[in-house]
């Protein structure tokens, strides 16, 4: 592995299920602990960390009556469950002596302050982990599209989205058992593909901009520092 990271400034995807672990709803605190520990071994290297986090842990706990739910609202709702999950990955950080901020595209001041571009970027300049809640603040985009637009806002070299899954498959490794791990695939193969790496407009907006996305396994021990130090890890989709 190289002595020095590949990359001086990254954002990370966190989804609200890896907050789960092997739980059915909810936070572990188990789990969260152990990934404010892996960012944390990477804040260590000088790395600029930003994080967008998920909201699937919560909502799914209100999924079944938000089937019923105008499209809207129900997306309001998930942007209000990543905000409270941003609250709890704060605390952790806080716990273990990580310094960092969260910023909302929501206006709840009250809580957490608001997403300012130039902000996020000083707090990352000066060391702090900043985590975005509340996606894009819109309705109808995803915390995907969210962790490739502020990636794009911040000047992040890397997006890493951090899975259950140690990469991209050919198929689902748990029901096919010849699936095999691409290590690297272009946006248009991924798009043309499906492969569920993000959603297309996540896609599109990486592709446009050139930049690369690295899906790996947050459950990996140390897989996240082996990323940012450029080991062969997860699956790299690039221009």
């Amino acid at each position: 592995m190289p002595d020095k990271p590949a990359y001086k400034r990254i954002l990370v995807k966190l989804s609200g299920e890896a907050l789960m672990g092997e739980d059915s709803y909810g936070i572990n605190q188990a789990v969260i602990e152990r990934i404010v520990g892996e960012i944390g071994d990477v804040a260590k290297l000088g790395v600029e960390i930003a994080v967008v986090i998920g909201g699937g842990n919560i909502f799914r706990g209100v999924a079944p009556a938000a089937a019923q739910m105008d499209r809207a609202t129900a997306d309001y709702m998930g942007m209000l469950a990543t905000i409270m999950n941003a609250l709890a990955l704060q605390d952790a950080m806080r716990r273990a002596n990580i310094i960092s901020r969260v910023q909302s595209a929501l206006n709840v001041e009250q809580v957490v302050e608001p997403y300012i571009r130039g902000k996020a970027m000083r707090y990352l300049e000066e060391g702090k982990i900043v985590i975005f809640a509340a996606g894009t603040g819109n309705p109808f985009f995803t915390t995907d599209t969210a962790a490739a637009l502020r990636g794009m806002e911040i000047n992040a070299e890397l997006v890493l989205k951090a899975t259950k899954v140690d990469g991209v498959y050919s198929a689902d490794p748990k029901k096919d058992k010849s699936a095999v791990r691409y290590k690297s695939l272009s946006f248009d193969e991924a798009i043309v593909k499906n492969l569920k790496v993000m959603d297309a407009t996540a896609l599109t907006l990486c592709r446009d901009q050139k930049l690369p996305i690295n899906v790996f396994s947050i459950f990996e021990p140390g897989a996240l520092k082996r990323v940012v130090m450029g080991a062969d890890e997860g699956t790299m989709v690039h221009a």
